[in-house]
C-alpha cells in the first residue's frame, strides 16, 4: 500500500514531482486559504465560503542555471495571483472545475510539465474537517 502526502494509506501512486534524474524540480503552494464563491447548492450561491488550495508543480529545469533570477524560475507568487484572478471571475459551481482551471493555468507555463491540484471546502459538511477533490494533469510529450 502506498502513502500519500499526509501519510495515510492510499491505493493511488503519485509520480515524484522532484526528480534529479529527469531534471525536474518541485514548486508548491501549501494550504493557501481564501474565500470563494463556489458550490451548486442554493445556500452556496451569492456568498463565499472558506477553501484551502494545494498546488504541486513538476517544473523542467533549464539546462542553464537560473542565475538567481526570478525570471528564470516558476514563481509561486505568480501562481497564487493567478488563482486569485480565477476566483475573481465569479461563481464556480464545482471544486472539480476550479481544480481543472488551476491546473490548466499552471500548465500554460512552458516549464511546468505536471500539476497536482487539491481543493478543499472547509465549511461544506458538518462534522468533516474538509471535503474536496484532488487532480493530477500532465503535458503530453
Amino acid at each position: 500500500m502506498a502513502y500519500d502526502d499526509n501519510t495515510h494509506e492510499t491505493n493511488v501512486m503519485h509520480l515524484p514531482y522532484a526528480d534529479a534524474t529527469r531534471g525536474v524540480r518541485h514548486v508548491f503552494i501549501r494550504d493557501f486559504e481564501t474565500d470563494a464563491e463556489i458550490g451548486v447548492w442554493d445556500h452556496e450561491k451569492g456568498s463565499t465560503q472558506k477553501i484551502r488550495i494545494n498546488v504541486d508543480l513538476s517544473v523542467r529545469e533549464n539546462i542553464e542555471h537560473h542565475d538567481d533570477q526570478l525570471d528564470n524560475v516558476v514563481c509561486y507568487n505568480e501562481i497564487v495571483t493567478n488563482i486569485k484572478n480565477i476566483l475573481a471571475q465569479g461563481h464556480i459551481n464545482l471544486v472539480e472545475t476550479l481544480a481543472e482551471n488551476i491546473a490548466d493555468m499552471s500548465l500554460e507555463n512552458s516549464q511546468v510539465i505536471g500539476a497536482r491540484v487539491k481543493i478543499e471546502k472547509l465549511e461544506a459538511v458538518v462534522g468533516a474537517l474538509s471535503v474536496g477533490v484532488e487532480i493530477e494533469r500532465h503535458k503530453s510529450c
